[in-house]
């Protein structure tokens, strides 16, 4: 169930960071409400995942898969343009992302 409560926390906080831009800095109300409810949820999940996982993975994953997803979105809603450079660096967030779980102990408890 870890695992689960991370990815919704992860989900959340994508959206709520995408809606960050629409709501042209807390202007537009829904919006701004979707802002708010999706990180109250993103730190309740989040909170619970820390509970089983260690706070140096949890937080790595969360951060990563977010940032990377945020990047996705905003190339495929936004028309933001991702260089050479931006794809190499979410994949090494995603190689990065594998070898903390896959090989490290610190990622177990």
């Amino acid at each position: 169930m870890n695992y689960v409560w991370l990815a919704i926390a992860i989900v959340s906080e994508v959206i709520g960071t995408s809606s960050l831009k629409a709501c042209a800095g807390f202007t537009r109300l829904w919006p701004s409400v979707v802002v708010l409810l999706s990180y109250s949820i993103t730190f309740y999940f989040f909170s619970l995942t820390l509970k089983t996982i260690p706070l140096g993975i949890a937080y790595a994953l969360w951060a990563g898969a977010g940032t990377v997803l945020i990047a996705l979105i905003g190339f495929f809603f936004y028309r933001q343009k991702l260089d050479a450079p931006a794809i190499t660096g979410m994949a090494l967030i995603v190689a990065g992302i594998l070898v903390m779980n896959l090989f490290s102990k610190s990622a177990a408890q």
